[in-house]
């Protein structure tokens, strides 16, 4: 016979939909149960389908970023340099801002800013390490052939004499064996990192990390083959990308990588790996997340060139409400020489979606501007209040340009916070039809939604939909403004209230487009 405790617990677990449990676990459970009560806003952004049980008549477009009017928000220090890869930190309780970006010219390193809003920059006269032929006095690390900036500060609570993460590519000379097409120049590198107490004095790790990949096209290396130097197939290149995953608490590195030519020659289109760690230095062996496919489309004949149609030139990751986010960088290296940003989704961080690739997230002009003909993206946008700041290097000359001293920085360009993607009528009306949610109060419902021209209506179903009493379309008070809260309101009669359960949420818009929503 059960206990009471047990029967009682049973049946709060059958009202909320969980499944019955044993006593000795079903007390753990409770205070899960009691913390969701109190639990943090949760926003369910509707970039995919992932929380829609349905849609009717609606579509999905990328919402482009904005530049900021005053970029570049650095520029290089003196004529010989040129800056690209970037990380940016925003410290919550000062909101003060630091910044590492690479510098080259006389060598390869990297550089730090500081700013009190992100705006204005300062360069400090750190005067740690000097670069040959260059008067920057704010490097705070070099390598041999050195490439990134990706730069990781821990969540609280952390070593505080490795709070600051850094990883980066280098190049060593070859040791031994002459690599198969004779260039003795060939690489033994990969990634390494580094650590700091403040992102200023860094302390290299001793050893290479993960062994990476470059060099010439050739036949595959036979298995054992101790002659082959150019590093293990389908492995990290020279473009590193690290982040902090908080759902699975670890390390992430994304990284271009190489895939095989139809004739199955090696180093023919770059792609994309993801490999992750629990301290920043033991990685797990590289996975292959995307690569470019039939729907990147072929560059024309006219072009030439054996690399057909779009690479994979890199994929900056973030994590934010529950979404995986990746900058990928596009390079339509043998067409117009562009590299903008496109933007890709995963619910996991290994299947990956590119839905907007035919528009870009931050797209180039083809002009003069510093970043007219290549972007470089990161993976530490800046979120405050109501807007994310997305900072990245960038450089005039496409990839196919011989154009000499060509002008290079690091922008800023924004977005309205969570506005990555817009549901929107296919013609004048539209629904999206969420999946069951908890609900303990029918105001507790925020809409991120712009209906300057129209309107959105939020209407209240059971999990069995049927509509509720009070909460429906027609009792709903009408959006019909512009705003990142819009709080979900309905005519319904004085005390008009349901009990606390699982409800389907329907946003119903009228020529008006919706971004996300918020449940508190």
């Amino acid at each position: 016979m059960k206990s009471k405790p047990f029967l009682w617990f049973n049946a709060v677990a059958n009202v909320r939909g969980w499944s019955p449990v044993p006593l000795v676990q079903g007390c753990l459970v409770l205070v899960v149960m009691a913390a969701s009560l109190h639990a943090a806003p949760r926003t369910l952004l509707l970039v995919d389908d992932h929380e829609v049980l349905y849609h009717s008549g609606i579509r999905r477009e990328v919402q482009p970023l904005t530049r900021h009017p005053g970029n570049p928000v650095i520029a290089p220090g003196d004529a010989r340099s040129q800056l690209a890869y970037c990380a940016t930190y925003r410290n919550p309780d000062t909101g003060r801002y630091q910044m590492w970006y690479q510098i080259y010219g006389g060598g390869h390193g990297v550089a730090y800013a500081e700013s009190a809003d992100g705006i204005t920059w300062t360069r400090p006269d750190l005067d740690l390490i000097t670069m040959k032929g260059m008067q920057a006095r704010n490097v705070v690390l070099t390598s041999p052939d050195h490439y990134g900036a990706s730069v990781v500060v821990d969540p609280p609570g952390g070593d505080p004499a490795r709070r600051y993460k850094m990883a980066f590519w280098s190049i060593h000379p070859v040791e031994g064996a002459t690599p198969p097409d004779g260039d003795t120049r060939g690489p033994k590198g990969g990634v390494f990192v580094a650590f700091s107490a403040d992102g200023i004095h860094w302390e290299k790790h001793p050893e290479l990390v993960i062994r990476g990949a470059y060099g010439r096209s050739s036949d595959p290396p036979l298995l054992g083959d101790p002659t082959y130097r150019w590093g293990p197939p389908l492995t990290t290149s020279d473009v590193v990308d690290a982040s902090w995953d908080p759902i699975a608490k670890k390390y992430l590195i994304y990284a271009k990588a190489w895939i095989d030519a139809p004739n199955g020659t090696t180093f023919w289109k770059r792609a994309i790996v993801r490999t992750v760690s629990r301290d920043f230095v033991h990685w797990t062996k590289p996975e292959l997340v995307m690569s470019p496919d039939e729907f990147d489309g072929q560059t024309p004949a006219k072009f030439g060139g054996t690399r057909q149609g779009v690479q994979l030139h890199g994929a900056p990751v973030f994590v934010h409400e529950g979404v995986y986010f990746a900058l990928v960088q596009p390079a339509f290296f043998e067409s117009n020489g562009h590299q903008p940003i496109e933007l890709a989704i995963s619910r996991d961080g290994h299947e990956w979606s590119r839905p907007f690739r035919t528009s870009m997230f931050l797209p180039v002009d083809g002009g003069t501007a510093f970043d007219s003909g290549r972007i470089w993206s990161s993976s530490t946008p800046v979120f405050l209040e109501d807007e994310i700041r997305f900072y990245y290097g960038a450089y005039e000359h496409p990839w196919n340009s011989k154009m000499k001293n060509p002008k290079s920085g690091i922008g800023l360009a924004v977005l309205p916070r969570d506005r990555f993607v817009a549901v929107r009528p296919i013609e004048t009306i539209g629904q999206v039809t969420l999946k069951p949610v908890w609900l303990e109060k029918a105001d507790s419902i925020t809409v991120n939604a712009n209906a300057v021209k129209g309107a959105v209506r939020v209407e209240l179903l059971n999990d069995g939909l049927y509509r509720v009493p009070g909460f429906t379309k027609d009792d709903a008070v009408p959006i019909t403004d512009d705003g990142l809260r819009h709080r979900a309101r309905w005519n319904s009669a004085p005390g008009t209230k349901f009990k606390p359960g699982n409800y389907v949420i329907r946003i119903h818009l009228d020529n008006a487009r919706v971004f996300a929503v918020t449940l508190k």
